[in-house]
């Protein structure tokens, strides 16, 4: 159902691929948007292994489009050095593909938005992050991106380099 990558070759290991996912802090979220037009928007998101979540307001453009057609997709840039000489750039990426529904379970939900707010605000506790969210439960919305295909890639100086290496 989903394409093989073309170049091959540059496919990042799994074992990479999670780390970039576990890691980075912006990916952006593509969807079919109003008019059947392509919507991408820059997301915060947690990653469990198996799923991407993300936090949003109960109303809006993305809510709107994830409840019309669940299919999307999502991109995070880990490396993006352009090396003008060479017109060319070392970059890895990871995109992952599947269906975002609403989490509709209060349980589920506290769950991976106390996993979104360690991601993001180590230093605070586990108490703070609770009562945070407490405070703004009733305004949030928590989506799921079941994930259903992901690839990783890296440019072909990145890739020949690991190729070295091995």
């Amino acid at each position: 159902m989903f394409r093989t990558m073309r170049r091959s070759g540059q496919a990042l290991p799994q074992e990479e691929v999670d780390s970039i996912l576990r890691t980075e802090q912006t990916g952006v979220l593509a969807v079919l948007g109003d008019e059947d037009y392509p919507y991408t928007v820059p997301m915060n998101f947690c990653y469990d292994g198996e799923s991407i979540y993300f936090h949003c307001a109960k109303e809006g453009h993305k809510l709107d489009a994830v409840l019309k057609h669940h299919k999307a997709s999502f991109c995070v840039i880990h490396k993006d050095e352009v090396e003008p000489e060479t017109y060319s750039t070392r970059y890895q990426s990871v995109i992952a593909f599947g269906k975002v529904e609403p989490i509709t379970d209060a349980e589920h939900m506290i769950r991976a938005l106390v996993a979104l707010a360690e991601k993001y605000a180590p230093m605070r506790t586990l108490r703070e992050h609770k009562a945070e969210i407490e405070q703004d439960f009733s305004r949030v919305m928590v989506l799921k991106m079941a994930i259903e295909h992901v690839t990783g890639k890296e440019g072909g100086q990145l890739a020949a380099l690991r190729k070295q290496q091995q």
